[in-house]
């Protein structure tokens, strides 16, 4: 039996939470049990639990991402939650950020094939795209790092008053604890445990909110971001 004879049957919950993009979100689930199998990005074992554990879990987080936002989805993998989140919000403009080749080929092939035209993919790590990248509302992630190491990438990609939602399991109260210290020095100002999906998923996905101030990243990436804003402004003077 192949990998993707096992994709299991849609769930009902699926017709409700991708709407008009019902067809994308089911041709999505095929192409990761097939294709993203196939060429390592997730694991055969995944496939069963392909649509409760990572569509519809990812797809809730549209719960708690404001309207009309830009967002970068950090480490996005596969396109999770960056595609879900795609499919459910049309208002968005999401930027998957990969730093892996097969990745980025595999994630540049779903957004044309679905007909994102709110998406784009930028092959690179965080750190090297600060300042390349104009900064956003809100970036996602799920299961890139440790919340400590993750907000060192993610924090600094943020417009002043932006957030970092990221998708965590059991662990999260117990890494937002070990991470206090780390985000208050990034220049998180709120930080909050939030549980969307209620009768999507069971149980509910569990989001760590980190909201930041007016300095996104701390003083450690204030320098940094200055000397990237004035590097743009002498390239787009010399262009």
């Amino acid at each position: 039996m192949s990998e993707a004879a096992e994709l299991p049957p849609v769930p009902e919950q699926a017709r409700d939470v991708f709407g008009d993009r019902y067809a994308d979100a089911v041709r999505y689930a095929e192409l990761l049990a097939e294709a993203g199998v196939k060429r390592g990005l997730i694991g055969p074992r995944e496939v069963p639990r392909l649509w409760e554990r990572h569509l519809l879990n990812c797809a809730v987080l549209s719960e708690v991402v404001p309207e009309g936002v830009t967002v970068c989805d950090v480490g996005s993998g596969a396109g999770l939650p960056g595609i879900p989140l795609a499919l459910v919000r049309e208002d968005l403009k999401i930027t998957l950020l990969e730093p892996l080749l097969r990745r980025t080929t595999f994630l540049t092939e779903v957004v044309e094939l679905l007909g994102l035209d709110h998406v784009t993919v930028v092959r690179g790590r965080a750190e090297e795209v600060m300042g390349k990248m104009p900064p956003v509302h809100v970036v996602t992630a799920r299961a890139v790092a440790p919340l400590d190491r993750l907000a060192t990438w993610g924090v600094p990609l943020l417009r002043p008053y932006g957030e970092m939602l990221a998708l965590k399991g059991d662990t999260a109260e117990e890494e937002l604890k070990a991470a206090a210290s780390a985000l208050s020095k990034l220049g998180a100002v709120e930080t909050s445990i939030l549980h969307v999906g209620e009768g999507v998923v069971d149980p509910m996905s569990t989001v760590v909110r980190v909201e930041v101030g007016e300095s996104p990243g701390g003083v450690r990436f204030a320098a940094k971001r200055a000397k990237a804003a004035r590097t743009g402004r002498t390239r787009r003077r010399r262009g």
